[in-house]
């Protein structure tokens, strides 16, 4: 049984607002991983929907069972910091790991690196 009729209205604009907003920024996201070209670009999109979106849907959470139990719920804090820390972190070990693989499939020539001496001019 749900207590969702004991939610004010204004409560439950504000909830829908905010799991509407969640659901679409995720979507964009996730349509983002679908459209976009190289790997670079598609790690982006899905980085930043996923982080902003959860944000909102647990914002969201947190006001409907905050103003539910007449008490502050604070575990979607938990969960926010977790998905904060860890998807900046996981897509930057698989941006290193594109970068080291198609470092190791295409060999340079000693010559063509950033690092070689240009001839100078007389």
């Amino acid at each position: 049984m749900t207590h969702a009729a004991d939610l004010p209205a204004w409560a439950a604009w504000a909830v829908s607002a905010l799991l509407l907003a969640g659901a679409g920024i995720t979507m964009i996201g996730s349509l983002g991983l679908l459209r976009l070209g190289s790997f670079y670009q598609r790690a982006h999109a899905p980085t930043l929907g996923t982080s902003l979106g959860t944000a909102l849907i647990a914002g969201a959470s947190m006001l409907c069972f905050s103003l539910l139990q007449m008490r502050p719920l604070l575990h979607e804090v938990l969960i926010l910091g977790f998905v904060t820390i860890t998807t900046p972190v996981t897509l930057m070990l698989l941006a290193r790991a594109a970068m080291f693989r198609d470092t190791a499939e295409s060999p340079q020539d000693d010559t063509s690196g950033p690092h070689t001496e240009k001839p100078q001019k007389r």
